[in-house]
């Protein structure tokens, strides 16, 4: 017979992505509608292991949905790591009177979680980070959101790249994974995108389209580069200036893109996420990692999830070649 869930813990974890506090309310409101009761986390596993907690209300998630950043805050943990740290952390959960586990983070949250599946405690895994680099789903928690946001602050160091006839290198987030670069450089016309699952070559994929497309009329170029590819956005400006001539410059736009109002299709899927975190749960079915697939909200068993592996479209590099020219 299932284990009864009467009090569910829920953190975030890793880190912050835009659309956690709408997952953390779905999870809250689902949660109080069906007679459980929630503990908010502070500070993810690291809050868990210092009973930094408290009991969630309706009114604890007002106005959260559309706000950035996690009201439940993140941390890193190491001490989590450890096989001690687990324990004390299932042993907190006990403690506590929490039955269950929603966590709301990315790859290595949800090894957490395991750890604590592993120890007796049910828990389910949201997916909640801007680099959409979890294998088991298409689509992660705020991803949407920081893509809009690179793309914006790109279309803004256009104005000033056509003004001065400049390259701009511009450094997006992506330490594994070239989503954001890939998709924002489609949506930003850069003549070159750089990401880390495709070595470039600086003559053929930059140099030579730079060459081209000057002899076409264009006079100014944006270059998109994940922060996952080897070398720095200085160093990438400073080569091209020194081979071409053309004034260039570097911009990190790093944690911005974090933060802002989470997007329509981050509150949306972050809210289905946390209500089929509750259903599962209420239904006695633990330890899974919810996840969208073909538009949908699926879910997979933890141990499943995280031995995927996810690829990059080779059909949108084509595409980002192929146009941005």
């Amino acid at each position: 017979m299932a284990k009864e869930i009467k009090t569910i813990g829920v953190l975030t974890s890793g880190g912050d992505a835009p659309g956690m506090n709408a997952a953390v309310r779905a999870v809250v409101r689902t949660a109080l509608s069906k007679g459980i009761k929630v503990k908010g986390i502070e500070r993810g596993y690291n809050g868990l292991l210092h009973n930094e907690m408290r009991d969630m209300d309706l009114r604890s998630v007002s106005e959260i949905i559309h706000r950035g950043g996690t009201v439940l805050y993140t941390a890193r943990c190491l001490e989590f790591l450890t096989k001690e740290g687990q324990e004390q952390g299932a042993q907190c959960c006990r403690d506590n009177g929490i039955d269950a586990l929603v966590v709301v983070g990315g790859d290595g949250s949800f090894k957490g979680a395991r750890a604590l599946a592993n120890l007796g405690i049910p828990c389910i895994g949201i997916p909640g980070t801007i680099d959409n680099d979890i294998a088991c789903s298409e689509y992660t928690i705020g991803y949407d959101t920081a893509m809009n946001t690179a793309v914006e602050m790109v279309d803004k160091l256009r104005d000033t790249t056509q003004s001065h006839d400049r390259c701009s290198v511009v450094e997006v987030m992506g330490r594994h994974a070239g989503y954001i670069a890939l998709n924002v450089g489609i949506a930003t016309g850069a003549i070159a995108t750089l990401i880390p699952e495709r070595p470039y070559d600086l003559e053929r994929d930059i140099l030579d389209r730079m060459s081209f497309t000057q002899k076409t009329g264009k006079k100014h170029f944006i270059i998109v580069k994940a922060e996952g590819v080897p070398g720095t956005a200085q160093d990438l400006a400073n080569e091209i200036q020194a081979r071409t001539g053309i004034d260039s410059r570097a911009t990190v736009l790093g944690h911005v893109q974090r933060g802002g109002a989470p997007t329509l299709r981050d509150r949306v899927t972050a809210s289905q996420m946390g209500y089929q975190a509750v259903y599962l749960l209420e239904r006695g079915i633990f330890n899974r990692v919810v996840a969208v697939s073909a538009d949908q909200i699926v879910d997979y068993d933890i141990n499943v999830a995280l031995a995927m592996h996810k690829t990059i479209d080779t059909k949108m590099i084509d595409v980002a070649n192929t146009i941005s020219i």
